[in-house]
């Protein structure tokens, strides 16, 4: 298992739009990959699990990634923190 710790920046937060991105990303690999923060955890892979952690700027987001291939978890913490550290592809 592998995990990382990255802060949200987005001014928006964990708001709809970028919880889509981060459920689609997630859901592109075939690993178990959750997510937590503010004492709660979800299932990256769920749109309503994300929206309920609530996070919002300069939260703390911790991502696991768990599965098969310690390279397939790498992959998809590197991506999806580089999406998290990209502002989810948003100006602000």
């Amino acid at each position: 298992m592998m995990q990382t710790d990255v802060e949200i920046i987005n001014k928006l937060g964990l708001h709809v739009r970028a919880a889509t991105h981060l459920v689609k990303l997630a859901s592109s690999f075939d690993i178990d990959i959750t997510l937590s923060c503010n004492g709660q955890t979800a299932d990256a892979k769920s749109i309503m699990d994300v929206l309920m952690l609530a996070g919002t700027t300069h939260t703390i987001l911790r991502i696991e990634a768990s599965g098969s291939s310690q390279e397939e978890e790498d992959q998809a913490i590197e991506k999806i923190t580089d999406l998290i550290k990209n502002r989810f592809y948003e100006k602000e």
